[in-house]
């Protein structure tokens, strides 16, 4: 470990023993929830391998024996959150994996669709870098007939959440239906700017994010190939050296 000699940051020791994400190890150090030796964390910690490390009083095992990486077609009604004691319709105890992996990203409950999971910590820190664009594709059903002029606006840009979205490739494929390409992650974005533009959405569904493609049947999951991981970690290379 590059760290070894002076410890690494708990949030990122967790994070590379595919325990959890970075930003999920920060919410269980806020919450209180891990102990390291026995004694509870203080903020900026640092561990050792050596370390006994409890999470909920129980112990956390390396589970970084080899890395797994799932494309996973959710259906709608599972949130996507590790926290399996608050959620019981969880994505953790709806694929029941054989080892601990934990999704990149999010999609909301009532959205189905791709959803990549893996218990490799830095891929994840990588792909959800927004200032990197990567794509997210989605095809959605709104409540009323497409327009020209609502996929102009959508393209353009929609202020929601204090912000103006960034411009967009928006097609209409059918009366009630579009297909749209995204480069950040706003919260609920998608139903947000159908709703500035008085659209409600039906369906949403993710099909593609990056060089990743939907092609499992709904609730089944399939590990992506040597192909798919060496595209994907080329993009990541060359994405991640954007300031």
């Amino acid at each position: 470990m590059s760290e070894a000699s002076e410890g690494t940051r708990l949030n990122k020791y967790l994070s590379e023993i595919g325990h959890c994400s970075r930003r999920a190890a920060d919410k269980l150090i806020d919450q209180g929830r891990i102990q390291v030796n026995g004694k509870a964390v203080v903020m900026g910690q640092k561990v050792s391998p050596q370390d006994r490390i409890e999470v909920d009083g129980i112990l956390v095992e390396n589970h970084q024996e080899g890395s797994v990486y799932i494309a996973f077609n959710k259906p709608k009604g599972i949130v996507c959150t590790t926290d399996t004691r608050v959620e019981k319709d969880n994505i953790i105890d709806y694929i029941n994996y054989p080892s601990r992996v934990f999704p990149i990203g999010r999609l909301d409950k009532m959205s189905e669709g791709l959803i990549l999971l893996t218990n490799d910590g830095d891929i994840v820190n990588k792909i959800l870098r927004a200032r990197n664009n990567h794509e997210k594709e989605y095809i959605v059903t709104v409540n009323k007939p497409v327009t020209e002029e609502f996929v102009e606006k959508m393209g353009s840009g929609v202020p929601i959440l204090d912000t103006v979205t960034k411009p967009c490739f928006v097609e209409q494929i059918h009366k009630k239906q579009f297909r749209i390409i995204l480069t950040q992650g706003l919260n609920r974005q998608i139903r947000r700017m159908c709703e500035f533009l008085e659209y409600r959405v039906v369906e949403l569904k993710r099909v593609r994010i990056m060089n990743l493609k939907l092609d499992t049947k709904v609730g089944r999951y399939r590990d992506l190939t040597k192909k798919e991981m060496t595209e994907l970690r080329k993009l990541l290379a060359d994405s991640s050296k954007h300031i």
